[in-house]
């Protein structure tokens, strides 16, 4: 079988390099239910001619799918099966997508120290093969999931060597992501200006590049932040409109989940509390059907808090946020305490149910 040669990222356009193969052709903005329908068509072909080469490829493209529409055991049974078909076709590169895309799914589950695990072999097996795409994806994905967990530390230098990176090769996707991701860490430490200015700069080169998603998720990014700095909550709504019409449109769950989840923000910020509730209960729902820990703790926590502010009993609050910080200390999230702690003496519940200690500082939300 002729090895199918993986497109090299193109200048200024953005490009999704988990399809490859047969798929090869699909757009980053493709609607995930097409591009599932014909990976699993492609990938059905190869297994009855045997190209294991090709199965591996098709099926990362079917787990990439299934991960981000939310299907969590499908996707994870499918970047398996990938994997497997690229070692027995003997396809380094294709291994280590495979497992790029079996970090990321264990990451979006909560499941940390396995992300860990799953994206540094990935990142090696890149370098071995000489894929320098996917081991970028794969650094990327070790720094998204540090930065998750809070420890700014120790990945904010990987993101800006990343960007770096992305910048020289011309590849405006993983461009976008660096940006996302420092802009975040901005925001969270309270350097909202430095924030916005990253966010739209994100938004700008997605737009530039026709990569819808990685503008939905800047635009959510905004919303944010002028919600918090600016308390401008007309704006913040109509950004995070503009981004939910993408996400519905190539289908993009957890993003969707995510955006909804931020207008529950922006409206609790507002003292808005009903819609607030409203919004978090939408975001929980999707989070639940995605099985996804870490954004169903955080949905949990905004309608907590609204709940707690339209009258609930402060007993059922202070048990549902101790409830809560275990939640979050399990998905191995470094500010999960401080996190509930804040909104414990926000809302004048505190201390928590098995909490022996006091504490001090803020983590942001």
């Amino acid at each position: 079988m002729t090895r199918v040669t993986q497109r090299e990222p193109g200048k200024g356009k953005a490009f999704a390099p988990e399809y490859q193969g047969a798929l090869g052709s699909l757009s980053v903005n493709s609607s995930l239910t097409e591009v599932l329908a014909k990976g699993i068509e492609e990938l059905r072909a190869a297994r009855s001619a045997g190209q294991h080469g090709e199965m591996a490829r098709c099926g990362l493209a079917v787990a990439e799918a299934y991960r981000r529409l939310g299907r969590i055991t499908e996707a994870d049974a499918a970047w398996k099966a990938s994997y497997r078909a690229a070692r027995s076709a003997q396809d380094t590169g294709a291994m280590a997508w495979a497992l790029w895309s079996g970090g990321t799914l264990a990451r979006q589950r909560g499941a940390l120290a396995l992300a860990y695990r799953l994206l540094g072999l990935a990142a090696e097996l890149g370098e071995r093969g000489g894929d320098v795409v996917v081991r970028g994806y794969s650094l990327a994905g070790l720094a998204e999931t540090g930065r998750i967990q809070g420890d700014y530390e120790a990945v904010g230098a990987l993101h800006e060597q990343l960007l770096a990176e992305a910048r020289r090769r011309g590849e405006a996707r993983h461009t976008v992501w660096a940006l996302e991701g420092i802009a975040q860490m901005h925001r969270n430490t309270g350097s909202y200006d430095r924030a916005l200015a990253l966010f739209e700069e994100a938004a700008e080169t997605a737009g530039r590049a026709d990569d819808r998603r990685g503008r939905a998720w800047a635009l959510r990014g905004i919303a944010d932040v002028v919600s918090v700095r600016d308390g401008d909550v007309e704006r913040a709504l109509a950004l995070l409109a503009e981004a939910e019409v993408a996400c519905r449109e190539i289908g993009l769950s957890s993003a969707l989940a995510y955006n909804h989840k931020m207008r529950g923000n922006v409206r609790y910020r507002a003292g808005l509390y009903a819609q607030a509730r409203d919004d978090y209960r939408t975001a929980l729902a999707e989070f639940e059907e995605m099985h996804e820990p870490r954004g169903t703790a955080l949905a949990r926590l905004g309608l907590a808090k609204s709940l707690a502010r339209l009258g609930r009993n402060p007993a059922e609050t202070a048990a549902e946020l101790a409830g809560l910080r275990g939640a979050l200390d399990r998905i191995g999230l470094r500010h999960a305490r401080t996190m509930v702690d804040r909104a414990a003496a926000e809302l004048g519940v505190g201390p928590l149910p098995g909490d022996d200690r006091t504490t001090d500082g803020a983590a942001a939300r």
